[in-house]
């Protein structure tokens, strides 16, 4: 019998945007700590989408973040409407990833800790302003932890 992963108990689930309309400000996540965990998938969801957003993913030395650099990812996207099929793996620039005008389209964006630079422990993702009604919500699951036991109890202190 195969045996899968059971995200609550093997990963800590951080909810960086909470289902928010972007249009006339973007938004920008709450900035996680990736000191305890060694990958970060991260899925941006769009719902109702007027117009297309930037989605970038930054470094941050702190959590206020005192600094801040866009960084290169790799993703995959689902941009057909309330599709469930993702793309093959494709690279983001430091630019980040122009949104698909489509309604419930997903992208799973995936970062290794090892990918940061030295002194930035912290992520934070980023969509820009639309200019149109677009419902958007980002969750980090974090894995790799560093410590054996429940990864829930030791991240809460690593989350802002």
């Amino acid at each position: 019998m195969a045996r899968g992963i059971n995200i609550a108990e093997q990963c800590h689930v951080v909810n960086a945007t909470a289902p928010i309309d972007i249009n006339g400000a973007g938004a920008s996540s709450d900035v996680f700590s990736m000191e305890n965990f060694s990958h970060a998938t991260i899925i941006v969801q769009l719902g109702v989408t007027g117009a297309a957003t930037t989605i970038t993913v930054k470094e941050c030395d702190d959590v206020t973040p005192t600094n801040s650099t866009a960084i290169a990812f790799y993703y995959y996207s689902e941009t057909t409407a309330a599709g469930d099929t993702l793309s093959t793996r494709t690279a983001a620039t430091t630019s980040g990833i122009t949104g698909s005008t489509n309604d419930g389209v997903m992208y799973v964006i995936e970062i290794d800790a090892s990918q940061l630079t030295d002194g930035y422990k912290y992520l934070q993702v980023c969509a820009s302003d639309p200019s149109a009604a677009t419902l958007y919500s980002c969750v980090a699951i974090l894995s790799g932890s560093r410590y054996s036991g429940d990864p829930a109890t030791e991240a809460i202190t690593a989350i802002v």
